[in-house]
């Protein structure tokens, strides 16, 4: 029920029938004024999100002091009483991110050095050494020079690129595919020089997009190493909610799998625990970031402290929700957790490659 003065007239003003109660029993829109404040529509807005006259606080309460509670009493049909968990996923995720994206932000002169890294270079050796084609060469270094880092203090040409031309910067990112592709000065250049090529000697299909999209990158703002990196780790990182809800079904998918033989929950349920545990984690993981802003000022080894027990709670958390709601002994449930952590890892090592290829194309 909205908090606006209910209408004298008794017609609805939606379809027209003779209201008998506070709501049209044809229709059922409430018979309030429709002139409203601007503080009242800012107000409606909180009340529809939250629920401030009291079901917000109560699932607040439950989830961060009830692992895995709001979970089972969702299944069990117990819901008047709490928040939907997909609106106070969307309130929470959008209060975390909106906070995230203040706090951090991507500056050209943050950009460190991290393709010098010497467990990089040795990746690197190794994947060449089992290398048996000049094409699978190629792919390896085209792979590898998406970060490498240029570890020189000559500043970056502000103009296009010039065969032989190396444009490394200090702590700048390289992600030209230097070199490889300094000979072309515009992709209208690439592509012609290609036509010209026999089938054997043009570029496959993925290094093909690749490097067409490093020539695209250099034309469109000069060469600047340093901006294409913020351009590019910004985009990736707006595109992190996107990934998440990616993960969500494929780990509720995990969950199924290792409770397969726990015929009463539907794959809905475990969908429900996992929004449940992603909220917590929103909440925890903001908790987290502004002990870390608070840090960068004070230095206090108690705050370094107090975030490492805050991970450690937040492992404590998920295994006692695991528990809870299963219900299964804590032997089993560590062993799931184990196994789960393992699957959401890859699968989530996996989901950030593709959204940062496709970050970098959206760049």
């Amino acid at each position: 029920m909205s908090h606006s003065p209910q209408r004298k007239e008794k017609d609805c003003l939606n379809c027209g029938a003779i209201v008998q109660g506070h709501y049209c029993q044809d229709c059922g829109q409430e018979n309030v004024e429709p002139k409203e404040t601007f503080w009242h529509m800012v107000t409606h807005f909180f009340y529809d999100i939250t629920h401030f006259d009291g079901s917000f606080f109560i699932t607040l309460k439950d989830l961060l002091f009830k692992p895995g509670f709001l979970s089972k009493e969702y299944v069990k049909g117990r819901r008047k009483a709490y928040l939907h968990p997909v609106r106070m996923y969307v309130f929470t995720s959008a209060v975390f991110f909106l906070i995230f994206f203040s706090l951090f932000k991507t500056k050209e002169t943050e950009i460190t050095a991290a393709g010098n890294n010497p467990a990089l270079i040795q990746a690197k050796e190794e994947a060449l050494k089992d290398a048996k084609t000049k094409q699978d060469t190629l792919n390896i270094n085209l792979a590898s020079d998406i970060f490498k880092i240029a570890d020189s203090s000559t500043p970056p040409r502000p103009t296009g690129l010039n065969k032989n031309d190396t444009i490394v910067q200090k702590g700048g990112v390289n992600i030209s595919f230097r070199n490889h592709v300094p000979e072309y000065r515009s992709v209208k250049e690439y592509d012609s020089l290609q036509k010209k090529m026999s089938e054997n000697d043009r570029d496959n299909w993925f290094v093909h997009m690749v490097r067409r999209k490093s020539i695209s990158l250099n034309e469109k703002y000069h060469g600047d190493e340093k901006m294409i990196e913020v351009k590019l780790i910004d985009k990736f990182l707006h595109s992190i909610p996107y990934l998440l809800f990616v993960s969500l079904p494929l780990y509720a998918l995990f969950l199924k799998l290792l409770y397969v033989r726990r015929k009463q929950f539907y794959f809905a349920d475990h969908g429900v625990f996992l929004v449940h545990l992603y909220i917590f984690t929103f909440l925890l993981m903001l908790f987290y970031f502004l002990l870390d802003k608070i840090n960068e000022v004070v230095h206090w080894t108690a705050i370094d402290i107090l975030q490492g027990l805050l991970l450690l709670t937040g492992v404590f958390y998920a295994i006692k929700a695991m528990r809870n709601f299963y219900r299964q002994g804590w032997g089993k449930t560590i062993l799931k957790f184990i196994l789960f952590n393992i699957m959401c890892t890859i699968t989530a090592t996996v989901l950030f490659a593709l959204f940062l290829f496709f970050s970098f194309y959206q760049v």
